[in-house]
């Protein structure tokens, strides 16, 4: 039943537990050395993200469903793209304990986390989760003009950076519902100007999926607009 279930829907009824063992289904028919890498990345994502929450639910929760659809709906079976998929937010919300560094400038602990995923998996996943991974903002300017411009910029040219992205926005986008009204209103603001880009993105020729998987993913970029508008114009 959990491979026929929408990932929000095993999110309210099964919680964490139900979509680790919906992860695990997925990746069963994997190799086994590639089962064991993304089971690692499960692992140290696990660890790091332990004690985040998403208002409502174990961050944890939102690693899964982003590897999971790339799976499920996306077609992709590129270990090193779920591996950095599960591990997308670990440079930005922990690099220090990632690097195992004390301390040290926000440049430093970067680069120390990002050396460590290509010493734990390989150079690839280290890379990847570098361009999905939010720069220092600078205080003096908007914050969500920044993530904005950081998104077009770091995509542009790492295609299956963009299949990263376009998960994790659809997870924030479409389920904006699934959230309080506050935060609704935050990510609604943040995220839908960034929609015309993610659309003309996705559907680049070089972007590493097929047409079945592009024909998904602008109806999920409808989905979330139509949610913004309702959000922020009504």
């Amino acid at each position: 039943m959990l491979l026929s279930m929408p990932l929000h829907a095993i999110t309210e009824v099964y919680g964490e537990a139900g979509l680790r063992e919906r992860f695990l289904l997925e990746i069963d028919s994997f190799p086994p050395g590639e089962a064991a890498q993304l089971v690692s990345a499960l692992d140290l994502a696990a660890k790091l993200h332990a004690e985040d929450r998403r208002v409502r639910e174990p961050y944890l929760n939102h690693l899964l469903r982003v590897a999971i659809r790339i799976i499920k709906y996306y077609g992709v079976r590129d270990v090193d793209v779920l591996t950095a998929a599960l591990l997308h937010d670990a440079v930005e919300d922990h690099p220090a304990e990632l690097g195992m560094l004390a301390d040290g400038s926000h440049q430093e602990l970067t680069e120390a986390a990002i050396a460590e995923l290509a010493r734990r998996f390989n150079p690839r996943v280290s890379e990847l989760v570098r361009s999905v991974t939010n720069p220092e903002y600078d205080p003096d300017r908007d914050r969500h003009e920044q993530y904005r411009e950081h998104v077009a910029t770091s995509l542009e040219h790492d295609p299956w950076a963009r299949v990263i992205k376009l998960s994790d926005f659809t997870d924030n986008g479409v389920g904006v519902v699934h959230t309080t009204a506050e935060k609704a209103y935050s990510s609604a603001t943040k995220y839908r100007p960034l929609v015309p880009k993610l659309r003309e993105l996705a559907g680049r020729p070089d972007t590493p999926l097929s047409l079945a998987a592009k024909d998904h993913i602008l109806d999920q970029l409808d989905l979330a607009e139509e949610r913004f508008a309702a959000i922020l114009d009504d």
